[in-house]
């Protein structure tokens, strides 16, 4: 199956995954083919940017 990931859940799967729900973190480490938006990308990048990071 695809996801398309939002910002969030790319960050949780990345930095804190024990924030995900155990269905998001059984497609997180399933088969499943993850897709993300290069607009979240650009997101992380300006947060980190300002100082308002994710971690």
């Amino acid at each position: 199956m695809k996801y398309f990931l939002d910002t969030c859940a790319l960050i949780y799967i990345v930095f804190d995954p024990d924030r995900l729900s155990p269905q998001a973190i059984e497609i997180a480490e399933s088969e499943s083919e993850l897709y993300v938006s290069i607009a979240s990308i650009w997101e992380i990048m300006i947060k980190e940017q300002i100082g308002t990071g994710y971690r």
